[in-house]
């Protein structure tokens, strides 16, 4: 028994069912991400000045994996038209390299990217102790140029094992560059390209700290978004890829041969939602990397 409207649409929608059937499936997307996005937001409106961190996520890595990102919904819709005129080595060389580009995509955000997060360290310091830290905060210049203090230093932790003796009472944190250069505001900003670390060290008493942590999601919300946000989203990019192996394998020829336009149409669904995926990153990116 054949399953009807596979190739052809339906006489009431004028779709064929899988088309219909995607359409649907990402209309949920769409209210889910939205949802993310709008928290995100909110979240970010009502934050306490000072507590909302900028200029930590690596620009250039990331407008790489935006390129890398739009050139796959490239080469997937060339992968369908090449279908569409039956040239199926072209379809394998086009679908190829759309795998080709998430999977570089989901490597250098699960093994680049994410990682140096939970190298970097920052400790939030307590209102009261401001004051003996300014030095390295700076915030006397940040306020007459009309920038939002700073509470907390950030850089490399010298001292790891600060995180779990309770008889060390201090971090000794090697600055980036935003701590080390209090009279250059800009360091808080994102920038193209990362600011190098110093060679300064702070020395750190916990007793002056509220919060100490690596950049793990539970260091701020800026993070429990940013690896929420982001981990969802690598998750999308790493179903689009398996849909895609699963479509470019030995199996898509045989279909080839069977029935050419049910191959392409499975391309274009898995396409439609490859689209869905790259236009999420468009939000992702400015939303954590510029802003």
């Amino acid at each position: 028994m054949e399953i009807p409207y596979t190739t052809t649409a339906r006489p009431d929608t004028g779709l064929w069912n899988a088309k219909i059937g995607i359409w649907l499936f990402l209309a949920s997307e769409v209210m889910l991400f939205g949802g993310l996005f709008s928290a995100y937001i909110f979240l970010r409106l009502d934050a306490a000045p000072g507590h909302w961190p900028r200029g930590l996520l690596n620009v250039p890595v990331g407008t790489m994996n935006t390129a890398i990102l739009i050139a796959s919904s490239v080469t997937v819709v060339l992968a369908w038209a090449a279908l569409k005129m039956r040239q199926f080595s072209k379809y394998k060389f086009y679908m190829g390299i759309t795998i080709l580009c998430g999977i570089v995509f989901l490597v250098v955000k699960l093994a680049y990217e994410w990682p140096i997060k939970f190298h970097h360290f920052g400790a939030k310091i307590t209102p009261a102790a401001l004051e003996k830290y300014e030095p390295y905060l700076g915030n006397a210049h940040l306020r007459e140029g009309g920038y939002e203090p700073r509470v907390e230093i950030s850089g490399h932790l010298e001292n790891p094992e600060a995180l779990h003796d309770e008889s060390i009472r201090e971090y000794h944190i090697k600055l980036d560059a935003a701590n080390a250069e209090p009279l250059n505001p800009d360091n808080d900003r994102p920038r193209f390209w990362p600011a190098p670390m110093s060679d300064k060290i702070a020395h750190v008493s916990k007793d002056d700290v509220q919060l100490a942590s690596m950049y793990v999601p539970k260091h701020s919300t800026f993070f429990a978004t940013y690896f929420t946000i982001t981990g969802l989203h690598g998750l999308h990019v790493l179903g689009g890829v398996i849909v895609f192996i699963y479509l470019w394998l030995p199996v898509s020829a045989r279909l080839y041969k069977r029935n050419p336009e049910q191959l392409a149409n499975r391309v274009e669904v898995a396409g439609l939602f490859w689209h869905f995926v790259d236009l999420v990153w468009i939000f992702v990116f400015p939303l954590f990397y510029l802003l």
